[in-house]
């Protein structure tokens, strides 16, 4: 997944702290960089040397820099020629988020520049009258995407309902969509509130809410704040494209059980009413299951059949409600109690996985 951090030359860091999230980031493999260029001060000579110096330093470490722009701060950069996009390639710009009001017709003759350098649309206010539009334009969407906005002000951010209409409203044209989780590590000013694309990520750990975004249907996740925590750009490489990732704690110590709750599974698309249930789990088995743990079984359990079941052994399945004890299911594992909303989005046909306490570091 295409995933990232976010940089504000001018504000929150100085360019030593710039320089070292860019070196952080890229040893994690986040090699997405979005950069606004909302910056008070940016006609300042200083601060424009400082973002020439920053994008410079990004093309050259490989990031794909997505520049967030406005007409105030084009004009400062000399660059207001939107016709022609050269020098934005040669600061080594890989896409331009159009964060104001463009004509559909504008938006269509943007999409299909020499440079190649990919058009982004703002993913918040996106209308189904103005991608209508676009699509009367002629627009090409290849290889266009969308950014939701972040949030500063607590009470502003999307709801859930908003944010998976917008997304699905795109995905439709093709566009891959991204969004913004907030950090724990140090905050953005001036409200230092964080920055989340969803309200109800404020304040939440980034690794639950990019794990939350990737759920709702969202294509890849940035961390908003201007210097994140290490262990934060850890779990965004933790994630899957399309996948509700868990983090639970294991309670068996048997390889063969082990091994396979390491595997990634699909729902099965006949839903049961108790439990989401592996489709591949059974042929994944590498071995011999005895019974163990036949404990009582809260929602959330992590389970696996045993021999006893017969041809049902090796069947993994959560928990979604309560289950009394049975000695042909061997409870393997609990999935943690701050996600284990994250079982609702597993639904027919999706894909899950589990992340277990020694493959990671608290986020």
């Amino acid at each position: 997944m295409e995933n990232g951090i976010s940089i504000y030359p001018g504000i929150g860091n100085n360019m030593t702290e710039n320089l070292t999230l860019l070196d952080r980031a890229a040893n994690q493999g986040l090699m997405r960089l979005f950069v606004s260029l909302y910056v008070p001060g940016m006609e300042n000579d200083i601060a424009k040397a400082e973002l020439i110096g920053l994008l410079r330093a990004a093309r050259d470490k490989g990031f794909d820099i997505n520049l967030d722009i406005s007409p105030q701060a084009l004009t400062t950069l000399g660059l207001q020629n939107l016709k022609n996009l050269t020098g934005f390639r040669m600061l080594g710009v890989s896409a331009l988020r159009l964060n104001w009001d463009f004509k559909a017709e504008e938006v269509a003759v943007l999409s299909k520049n020499r440079q190649r350098i990919r058009i982004q649309l703002n993913a918040s206010t996106i209308t189904g009258n103005l991608l209508t539009a676009l699509i009367q334009a002629n627009t090409n969407f290849t290889g266009m995407e969308a950014i939701h906005n972040f949030y500063p002000r607590p009470g502003t951010g999307l709801n859930e309902d908003t944010l998976v209409r917008k997304t699905a409203m795109l995905h439709k044209v093709g566009l891959k969509v991204g969004a913004f989780v907030p950090s724990m590590g140090k905050k953005m000013g001036p409200l230092y509130d964080g920055l989340p694309t969803m309200e109800d990520h404020r304040g939440l750990l980034a690794s639950i809410a990019a794990r939350h975004l990737i759920a709702l249907g969202v294509d890849f996740v940035l961390l908003g704040d201007s210097f994140p925590r290490l262990e934060e750009m850890e779990s965004l490489r933790e994630l899957k494209e399309d996948e509700v990732i868990l983090h639970a704690h294991m309670t068996t110590s048997d390889p063969v059980q082990q091994e396979l709750l390491h595997h990634s599974f699909t729902a099965r698309v006949d839903e049961a009413r108790d439990a989401v249930r592996a489709q591949e789990s059974r042929r994944l088995l590498s071995g011999l299951i005895l019974p163990e743990n036949n404990w009582e079984r809260p929602t959330g359990s992590i389970t696996i059949d045993n021999d006893e079941y017969r041809r049902y052994m090796g069947e993994l399945e959560i928990l979604k409600y309560p289950l009394p004890a049975d000695n042909r299911v061997n409870v393997v594992g609990y999935v943690d109690e701050d996600n284990a909303f994250l079982l609702d989005y597993i639904t027919p046909g999706r894909k899950f996985s589990f992340i277990f306490p020694r493959q990671k570091k608290s986020a």
